[in-house]
């Protein structure tokens, strides 16, 4: 057990929270938060998948509440446009052209951030509002700067400050995201807004392929005391040359909900119109600009989770695209994985050490998982018309080689500990 030292973490979202809770109950004696955002982040309402198995893993761990709402998913069906004319005219949800278990739990991205903050002890001292200028590496530890003015002296400094991470660019500057090359235009609105419900199962997951994207879409809780739900939709394509001119893709960016351009907008109605079953093509129709947002997809990881008196987790560690269906367990994994450095170690040296033997090939097989399922979802598509049960069972073997959708396994020595 590392018992005492000052650590600071940088980013209180969700890896950010993971790591102040792994901090303090591997020993750590002071432990602060700088989150730059002012207010409360658990009005983001976007969704997210857990794998059953790797739920079981992080409740076990301790990093998820068996008290949060849920909706489980079983399966995960496949769907196409049906085409024109005859006994194939496209109607409804499209044609079905294969179901594969889907054994997930899905979550909305507020109230889960908000079980993971309650859960972080009254004694770690959590600052809003402030933003990290840099880091620098000092001969006993590590000094944050505040963009506000001044300077702190800690033991460790953990960056959980997303893919634009201030603790990232000191410890491996050289690391920048790139541009995968397309979108992801997401949207999420309450589910009584569906004019015909009863025609998508509550179990189920969606994914309408067409010819250079796919469409996913699921149910969420929407995080009222009542217990209603949310739909969530994620659509991938790249669009055409000039629409996404408004982007500086270049660099890492994303707009947020009601930001998008006119021309973004049209783009995503003419897919919904031309490249979706009318069911589908609705659905996305249906919500409102102030609920879509959009995510050039990037791809990264560092080349170590720890150096020196820096570590890294979450987004600042690996951005890996969300076909992976990964992003926030990995955050909730590596804090899982820091506490047992931590509780295994007899100081910050030893355990950065463990943490980093334990968490950076798990980054570098998402991202390679990440960019094969781009491939093969978006980049280089298949006639989907073509495929039946058996080809896309095939095809979804190929592009999931590594056998890792969903999430790694977290290591055999992470798990249950005395709290």
């Amino acid at each position: 057990m590392v018992n005492g030292g000052r650590v600071a973490v940088v980013g209180g979202s969700i890896a950010g929270c993971a790591a102040a809770l792994a901090a303090h109950r591997g020993g750590a004696d002071e432990i602060v938060v700088y989150e730059r955002a002012a207010g409360s982040l658990a009005e983001r309402g976007v969704g997210l998948a857990v794998h059953d198995a790797r739920y079981a893993e992080l409740e076990s761990a301790g990093y998820m509440d068996a008290g949060m709402p849920w909706v489980g998913l079983v399966r995960r069906r496949w769907y196409v446009r049906a085409g024109d004319g005859g006994a194939a005219r496209d109607t409804g949800l499209g044609r079905e052209i294969a179901t594969m278990p889907f054994p997930f739990r899905t979550y909305n991205w507020g109230p889960l951030w908000r079980e993971l903050r309650r859960a972080v002890p009254a004694g770690v001292e959590f600052r809003t509002g402030a933003a990290v200028a840099r880091v620098e590496a000092t001969a006993g530890g590590a000094r944050v700067h505040c963009a506000a003015g001044g300077a702190e002296e800690f033991g460790l400094v953990i960056g959980a400050d997303g893919y634009r991470s201030a603790v990232r660019a000191c410890a491996f500057p050289d690391v920048q995201p790139r541009y995968a090359g397309y979108l992801a235009w997401r949207g999420a609105f309450p589910a009584k807004r569906l004019a015909e419900p009863g025609l998508w199962a509550e179990e189920d997951c969606a994914y309408v392929v067409f010819p250079g994207g796919h469409l996913i879409v699921y149910r969420i809780p929407d995080g009222d005391p009542d217990g209603g739900h949310r739909v969530n939709w994620v659509l991938y394509t790249a669009p055409p040359p000039g629409v996404d001119a408004a982007l500086r893709v270049d660099l890492p960016t994303s707009l947020p909900p009601g930001t998008l351009t006119d021309a973004l907008r049209s783009h995503l109605v003419h897919v919904a119109k031309e490249s979706l079953p009318p069911y589908w093509g609705d659905l996305v129709r249906l919500t409102a600009p102030d609920e879509l947002a959009l995510q050039p997809m990037y791809d990264f990881t560092a080349p170590r989770y720890a150096t020196g008196r820096f570590a890294l987790a979450g987004d600042a560690a690996t951005v890996a695209r969300p076909h992976t269906g990964a992003g926030a367990v990995k955050a909730l994994q590596d804090g899982a994985a820091l506490e047992s450095a931590f509780r295994s170690a007899s100081d910050f040296d030893e355990a950065l050490a463990a943490y980093d033997d334990s968490r950076t090939a798990a980054g570098g097989a998402l991202v390679g998982l990440g960019r094969s399922l781009g491939r093969a979802l978006v980049q280089e598509t298949p006639d989907w018309r073509e495929l039946d049960q058996a080809g896309l069972e095939s095809w979804w073997a190929q592009a999931d080689g590594t056998g890792v959708f969903g999430g790694k396994r977290l290591d055999s020595g992470t798990g249950p500990r005395p709290r």
